[in-house]
């Protein structure tokens, strides 16, 4: 007897926004729902920046090349929010 294993696919299909978040969609089939304030260049940005991106890295990354921000969906699914101005001044 086998089992199924499924295998995740880990590529941005598409990407949309709402007023206050961000939902990436997978090869696989899963949604990725973050909330924009996590992103301050995302949440500052017009819907036509934000409407302006591409798939990045493989597919694994989303590129918005008017505001130069990068997310990757490895960063989504940890739901690690964008480092503050504060913790890069730090590092």
């Amino acid at each position: 007897m086998g089992i199924l294993t499924l295998a995740a696919d880990e590529r941005v299909k598409n990407v949309n926004f709402t007023e206050d978040s961000i939902s990436v969609d997978l090869m696989d089939g899963r949604t990725i729902i973050a909330p924009l304030i996590w992103y301050p260049r995302l949440y500052h940005a017009t819907s036509e920046q934000l409407a302006d991106w591409q798939i990045s890295g493989g597919g694994y990354g989303i590129h918005w090349p008017e505001i130069d921000e990068d997310l990757s969906t490895e960063g989504l699914l940890r739901g690690a929010p964008a480092p503050s101005q504060q913790q890069l001044e730090v590092a």
